[in-house]
C-alpha cells in the first residue's frame, strides 16, 4: 500500500443491521464528533455506493444500460482516517482501492462552495459524487440525464443505510456552486459534481 494507491478491506457483504432497520434509522446527520474513521469504513462506504457486486463489475448502485456515469470521489481531512494523509481520493471500484486525486485538506474549500454549510468543512470526510453524462446520454440521448441523476440518488441512499448500519452519520448536500465545487476536489469537464455527503460519527 502506498498513499498513492491504497488497497481497500474486503467489503462485508453479510453485516449486522437489517435493511428494515437501517431504513427506519436513517436521518439526515449534520453533527460529528472529532473521530477519525478507518480505512475499512471508508471501504465499506465506498463499496456500497459503487462497488462491484456481480460479473463484470456490476454496481451495487443500478445504471441504466450499465453504462455507469459516476465517480466517487472521499475528501479525506487532516487526521480524518487513521492512516490516510488528507487529501481527495477516487474510488477504483474493479480493483476496489483507492487513487490519490489531489493531495492535502480540501474541505474549507469545498464547504465556501457548499455556501459555508460547517458540516462539509468539519466532517472527518466528505464524499463527492460527480459524473461523466455522455456515458449514459450517449445511448440514451437526453433522456439519460435523468437516468444519471436517478443513478446517483441511488448511491447516496446506498450510503446513507451504509452509515445507519455502521453507527456513522450523514446528509445530503445539494446547495454548492458548480464550478467551485469541481474546483476545491481537481475536477473539471467532462465531470460534474452531483452530490456532497458528508459523514462522520454521531
Amino acid at each position: 500500500m502506498t498513499q498513492d494507491r491504497v488497497r481497500l478491506p474486503e467489503p462485508d457483504t453479510k453485516g449486522g443491521m437489517t435493511v428494515e432497520r437501517a431504513i427506519s434509522a436513517r436521518r439526515s446527520r449534520r453533527d460529528y464528533l472529532d473521530r477519525p474513521l478507518t480505512v475499512g469504513q471508508i471501504g465499506q462506504l465506498l463499496w456500497s455506493m459503487q462497488g462491484c457486486t456481480g460479473e463484470g463489475c456490476l454496481k451495487a448502485a443500478p445504471s441504466a444500460g450499465a453504462t455507469f456515469p459516476l465517480e466517487v470521489f472521499a475528501v479525506v481531512g487532516s487526521g480524518g482516517v487513521t492512516g490516510l494523509e488528507a487529501g481527495v481520493y477516487r474510488y477504483l471500484p474493479e480493483d476496489h482501492e483507492l487513487s490519490l486525486h489531489r493531495e492535502g485538506d480540501a474541505r474549507d474549500a469545498l464547504a465556501e462552495a457548499a455556501l459555508g454549510q460547517p458540516w462539509v468543512r468539519f466532517a472527518p470526510v466528505v464524499f463527492v459524487v460527480a459524473a461523466e453524462a455522455a456515458r449514459t446520454t450517449g445511448r440514451y440521448g437526453d433522456r439519460g440525464m435523468r437516468y444519471v441523476h436517478m443513478e446517483a440518488g441511488h448511491a447516496a441512499q446506498n450510503l446513507a443505510l451504509q452509515c445507519e448500519s455502521l453507527g456513522l452519520g450523514t446528509v445530503a448536500v445539494g446547495a454548492y456552486r458548480d464550478a467551485s465545487a469541481a474546483s476545491a476536489v481537481g475536477l473539471s469537464m467532462p465531470l460534474e459534481v452531483l452530490y456532497i455527503l458528508p459523514v462522520g460519527s454521531y
